[in-house]
């Protein structure tokens, strides 16, 4: 398990001796079956679980959880599928659970980034069967079907431009059916590079200002951060207090560029199918044993 920036936490070096009990975790429906991930079957494993949610639970959680969903294809070729796009079915499972988990301890907003601006190069073919999961998971959204134990408000952030029409329509539609359901918030971010959401922020904030009669001397010499921050995707949503990255992958790799200043960072080396809620708690509890200076 890597911690922050690839080192390896003393609490992280004692859960070693857990290893045992790290071969195993719970996943639902036919579909997820597979000799790398059988059901649960020992009690330690879940005593283990029960007693790091208590530790977590008993200190202050981040309001804002961030997670780079990554490597299904390559637990696809674990699994000798056929076809490594197979691999994001167990991903979309993946984000039911994560989501699950993160209703259990209240989160008030979760941001999962399921497929960024380069990932739309892939095949054409791998895109459709992404496309597929993603509005069969829109529909459930939009129908009420999944019944998580906390209702979350859906947005989509991210070159929405981008995918295709019917997708955009269930996007919609998926925000127009949560849009009541209080004040948590799931975000996701598809069609999305950090890169992009400045560069959009800057060119809207230079058209309103340049609408409004400023000349590009007096925009430059007044300008502030606090100046973009209206500009972005989701210009109310709070700066995430942690981000995660499954698959062993030490870089944010664009994810949340311009909001992620003052996050803390957690790297798993579980792919992203086969992460489990010990490396969930995991991830909370390195974020809880750190001193946030924030620059100060």
């Amino acid at each position: 398990m890597s911690d922050r920036f690839g080192s390896t936490s003393t609490s992280q070096r004692s859960d070693m001796a857990d290893n045992s009990l790290d071969r195993e975790e719970t996943f639902r429906g036919p579909f997820l079956r597979s000799p790398l991930i059988a059901p649960v079957s020992s009690l330690a494993y879940r005593w283990y679980a029960q007693q790091l949610k208590q530790e977590v639970v008993g200190k202050p959680l981040p309001k804002h959880i961030a997670l780079i969903a990554d490597g299904n294809r390559r637990f696809a070729k674990k699994l000798g599928l056929s076809e490594t796009s197979d691999g994001h079915r167990y991903g979309a499972e993946k984000v039911n659970q994560v989501v699950e988990w993160c209703d259990e301890l209240e989160i008030p907003a979760v941001t999962l980034w399921v497929l960024s601006t380069d990932n739309l190069d892939r095949s054409a073919d791998e895109l459709e069967r992404f496309f597929d999961l993603l509005r069969e998971q829109l529909a459930s959204v939009s129908s009420g079907q999944l019944n998580r134990p906390l209702r979350r408000q859906v947005r989509a952030v991210g070159r929405l431009d981008l995918l295709p029409e019917d997708v955009r329509r269930g996007i919609e539609e998926a925000e127009h059916s949560t849009a009541e359901d209080g004040e948590h918030r799931l975000n996701i971010a598809i069609a999305y590079g950090g890169r992009d959401e400045i560069l959009y922020a800057f060119k809207q904030m230079l058209r309103s200002r340049a609408d409004k009669g400023e000349s590009v001397e007096d925009i430059a010499d007044k300008l502030s951060p606090e100046d973009i921050q209206p500009y972005l995707y989701a210009p109310d949503l709070p700066e995430p207090d942690l981000i995660v990255r499954t698959s062993g992958e030490v870089r944010l790799g664009g994810f949340l560029l311009w909001q992620s200043v003052y996050s803390e960072l957690y790297f798993s080396d579980a792919l992203w199918p086969a992460f489990r809620k010990i490396d969930f708690l995991r991830a909370i509890r390195s974020y809880q044993q750190r001193d946030r200076r924030q620059g100060r």
